[in-house]
C-alpha cells in the first residue's frame, strides 16, 4: 500500500474519498494525527500530515517513529513524502520542484532509530542511497505524465529547526555539498529504511535559502506562503499521476 506524507502546504489531499480515520497507538506514542484512509483516483492510499491537524507540530517535535511505525502497521510498503525546502543551488528558486537523491543529517536529539538497545538489539542499516531508486523513478514518471518539470537530483540538508538558517550556515551547507535545505527529511527517511519501507521525497522550493537571491537580507514569510500555495497545485497534480500509476 502507498502512503503519502504531507508537509508544509500539504495538510490534506484533494479529491480523496475518505473511508476512515484511524488513530494508531504505537510503542513510541501517537502519530501526528489519525491516519486518513481513502480512495484516490481508484486506488487505496493512506495520508498523514506530518505536522498534524492545523500544522501545529514543529519539525523537531514530530514523532517520526510513531508516524512511520503506524503506517507500517497498516500495511504500508511505500511512502511518498512531500517536504518543503529552501533552495541553496542557484537553479532552485521559488516554484521549482526538486527530488533529492542524497541527504546530510544535521539534526540533533531526535529519536532516530527503532533499534535503540532498549527493546530491540542495535541494527545498522545500509543508507548509501537514502531514497528508494524505484520509488524515485515512479515520482519522476508521475511528474512527466503531469507535464511538470522536476530537478531530478539534489542533496537535502536536514536541519534542526524550527528557526530558519543564517546566511553563514547556508554557506557552510553549500560547502558540504547541499543543494537544498529543510527540517523534516531526517530521521523520517532512515526510520522507513529500518522497517523495510520504500521511501522517496519530492521537495517543492518555497524560497531561496538565507543569503541567496531575494533572500539575500531576509526571508519574507508571507511571500514564502504565496509561492508555496502556487507550487502545491503542481505537486498535487504529480501526486494524482503517482497514485493513478501506482501498482500498474
Amino acid at each position: 500500500m502507498l502512503a503519502i506524507i504531507g508537509g508544509t502546504g500539504l495538510t490534506e489531499l484533494d479529491n480523496i474519498n475518505i473511508t476512515k480515520r484511524l488513530l494508531v497507538r504505537t510503542p513510541y506514542g501517537e502519530p501526528s494525527q489519525p491516519l486518513v484512509f481513502g480512495n484516490l483516483y481508484g486506488r487505496e492510499v493512506i495520508f498523514l500530515a506530518r505536522h498534524g491537524n492545523g500544522h501545529t507540530i514543529p519539525p523537531h517535535e514530530v514523532n517520526y517513529r510513531a508516524n512511520i511505525y503506524a503506517l507500517q502497521s497498516q500495511g504500508v510498503t511505500e511512502i511518498a513524502a512531500v517536504a518543503t525546502v529552501g533552495g541553496i543551488h542557484p537553479d532552485l528558486s521559488a516554484g521549482v520542484i526538486a527530488m533529492p537523491h542524497q541527504i546530510i543529517d544535521y539534526t540533533n536529539g531526535r529519536k532516530n532509530t527503532f533499534y535503540d538497545g532498549v527493546s530491540l538489539p542495535v541494527k545498522h542499516i545500509d543508507f548509501t542511497e537514502p531514497y528508494c531508486p524505484n520509488l524515485r523513478a515512479k515520482w519522476l514518471r508521475a511528474a512527466d505524465s503531469a507535464g511538470e518539470a522536476i530537478v531530478s537530483t539534489g542533496v537535502y540538508a536536514a536541519m534542526q529547526g524550527p528557526r530558519l538558517e543564517t546566511a553563514a550556515e547556508i554557506n557552510r551547507l553549500e560547502r558540504d555539498g547541499a543543494t537544498m535545505v529543510g527540517m523534516t527529511g531526517m530521521p523520517e527517511a532512515a526510520l522507513a529504511r529500518e522497517l523495510g519501507i520504500s521511501y522517496a521525497a519530492i521537495c517543492p522550493v518555497a524560497n531561496y535559502a538565507a543569503g541567496r537571491g531575494e533572500s539575500l537580507h531576509s526571508i519574507q514569510y508571507e511571500e514564502v506562503i504565496l509561492n508555496l500555495d502556487k507550487t502545491m497545485v503542481r505537486v498535487r497534480s504529480i501526486i494524482a499521476q503517482l497514485v493513478q500509476q501506482h501498482g500498474s
